[in-house]
């Protein structure tokens, strides 16, 4: 397989994983079932690896602009997370 396609969305790739584990461990603390957790946390991540796969030939015209709008996202929900983490939110 060539991972020359999806060497533009690399940081993407690494930072919403490690937003991911954020997310989960938010889930933990507020007392989800961690079954349930893993079960919908295996469903995003295959979903997204589905999407990422097969629009990458779609959308690598655009590779620019949903690294930006990615990364915003990701440092929203980090900064939301860590509120709510200290309780200001």
């Amino acid at each position: 397989m060539d991972w020359k396609p999806y060497a533009p969305f690399t940081a993407l790739l690494i930072f919403g994983n490690i937003e991911n584990l954020i997310l989960s461990s938010e889930g933990v603390i507020a007392g989800v079932n961690s079954f349930v957790l893993l079960i919908l946390s295996l469903i995003a991540v295959v979903a997204w690896l589905l999407l990422g796969t097969y629009g990458t030939n779609y959308a690598i015209k655009y590779a620019d602009y949903i690294e930006i709008i990615g990364g915003i996202a990701i440092i929203l929900l980090g900064l939301e997370s860590m509120l709510e983490a200290f309780g200001i939110l």
